[in-house]
């Protein structure tokens, strides 16, 4: 099969990545093979690709060299064949959702991160979906604990997550403000929000407005600059805004957040998404119900993986960025 290929970790997918004729995937018995139709990139491939911070290889993904055959992981596609033990899915069921090795003709997923494809969309849009629709989703429901009239603030509100949770958070009946910079602020006009910041040249604490939520995808405000527009008993929620650090990546912040949070009335904290079917079932009904779309930028072709990853490291994306396989 086609695939892309790496054998080593590095910060550029010029250099560590590569396109390859390999066998399809082995599956277990509680395995699915799926016949991949397209990909989608997301910050964490970068992280996946270049094994860092350092303890995202204790995490699983391989120690010295890559276990993977590629970073890639949300996928769209129909299966090809099931696992001895596997129930629930068939050979031809177009399904959506997480692998491993995603940017290639063949992944290996368990049934546990997939679920049927929404009827709505194609295959270039639902692969769009999954680790940023969960980590939108959960971000939104969970941990911000969005509900109708409430003032949600989403920084980084043009970016794959944050282009899911303004539109989640509307789905829930909040008021939206995001911010973005001006090449995307009508972008993220296009997804609902009922009012856009362009932090170039205005500074989201200025407005005296206060929020009850505050979900960060994306910045690197300080921690003192977040709770400035929180509201006394809001919530911050912080899901971006990682660096190239190889110990911690920028999540200092997130860990400076969750060890002041006992000690004031704002509740702040962060979170790593669960991969699980049953929200990917929860994002297929907001997607069938109309309520929420993925928003893709550009599409490339599996040969061009290596583009479609350097284009969303330069923060040129305005949402998602799909590789077709």
């Amino acid at each position: 099969m086609k695939a892309i290929v790496q054998d080593r970790y590095g910060s550029a997918p010029e250099d560590v990545l590569r396109p390859q004729e390999v066998d399809r995937p082995a599956i277990g018995d509680d395995e699915v093979l799926v016949r991949v139709l397209a990909a989608s990139v997301d910050r964490g491939t970068w992280h996946v690709m270049a094994g860092m911070p350092y303890p995202i290889r204790v995490a699983g993904f391989g120690f010295r060299r890559p276990k993977y055959l590629n970073p890639g992981r949300s996928l769209a596609g129909t299966v090809e064949t099931v696992g001895t033990s596997v129930s629930g899915f068939k050979q031809g069921d177009e399904v959506f959702g997480i692998g491993n090795g995603s940017f290639a003709e063949y992944a290996r997923a368990r049934t546990g991160k997939l679920a049927p494809k929404p009827v709505n969309l194609s295959f270039d849009q639902a692969a769009a979906v999954p680790i940023s629709g969960l980590t939108a989703l959960q971000a939104v429901r969970d941990h911000g604990r969005v509900h109708a009239g409430q003032k949600v603030l989403i920084i980084g509100a043009s970016g794959g997550v944050g282009s899911f949770a303004v539109q989640i958070a509307k789905a829930f009946g909040a008021e939206v403000t995001g911010v973005c910079s001006t090449a995307k602020v009508d972008a993220v006009r296009a997804l609902g929000a009922d009012h856009v910041v362009d932090y170039t040249h205005e500074d989201v604490a200025d407005g005296g407005d206060r929020y009850d939520v505050v979900l960060d995808t994306g910045g690197n405000y300080r921690l003192s600059h977040l709770r400035r527009v929180l509201t006394p008993r809001g919530r911050l929620v912080i899901v971006g805004g990682e660096t190239e650090g190889r110990w911690l990546g920028g999540t200092d912040r997130q860990v400076r957040a969750q060890l002041l949070s006992p000690f004031v009335s704002q509740k702040l904290g962060t979170f790593v998404a669960s991969e699980n079917a049953k929200d990917l079932l929860t994002l297929r009904e907001l997607i069938e119900s109309g309520k929420v779309a993925p928003a893709i930028d550009r599409t490339y072709p599996l040969v061009e993986a290596v583009t479609a990853i350097r284009y969303m490291l330069d923060g040129r994306a305005r949402g998602k960025v799909v590789v077709t396989v």
